[in-house]
């Protein structure tokens, strides 16, 4: 496929993706569109969104990008209606940057500014010392290390396990055993 034909089909997705914006967040859950190609699209390990080797500087262009980004047999594409194009994802697309506690629950914002309330839903796990935390559809977000950090001071234990409670359901972290 031509540079310029993935340029139409990535300008496409932006006008679809930037009508769907309008009416609410973008149901992709739901879009089933043919597999049009790969886009020179990366997100990076700390969030940074890039097309053709260039950082997206616009933020408000990233959260839509964001909008339409689905996992499908773990591989991300972006999606439309009537398009899907694969992109590279480097870790987790998003990054958790920071938290608000509040009667017990802790919520999450992310780098393209989704709110994620730690619980049943939506739940945190360890992998090769790195947090993650679910933000919608298989979709995660990376704890970013000083909201790790912050988050460790609300933990506790609970059996053999030091972890985080939120929304009333304990998420370990690390055995016990293992605190300094």
């Amino acid at each position: 496929m031509t540079k310029a034909k993935v340029r139409q089909m990535a300008e496409n997705i932006l006008a679809e993706a930037t009508k769907a914006a309008k009416k609410g967040p973008p149901p992709v859950h739901l879009w089933n569109p043919p597999y049009c190609g790969e886009m020179d699209m990366r997100i990076a390990r700390d969030g940074t969104w890039f097309h053709e080797g260039s950082p997206i500087g616009r933020a408000p262009m990233v959260r839509l990008f964001a909008s339409i980004l689905k996992l499908e047999e773990g591989r991300f594409y972006l999606v439309t209606p009537v398009e899907k194009l694969g992109i590279t994802v480097e870790d987790a697309p998003f990054v958790a940057v920071d938290f608000t506690v509040e009667n017990g629950v802790v919520e999450f914002v992310t780098n393209v500014e989704d709110r994620v309330v730690l619980g049943p839903e939506h739940g945190l796990r360890m992998e090769g010392g790195a947090p993650y935390v679910m933000v919608r559809r298989g979709l995660e977000a990376r704890v970013d290390r000083k909201s790790f950090y912050r988050l460790m001071e609300l933990g506790e234990v609970e059996g053999e396990w030091f972890g985080v409670r939120s929304s009333g359901v304990f998420f370990p972290v690390m055995r016990a055993a293992e605190l300094g």
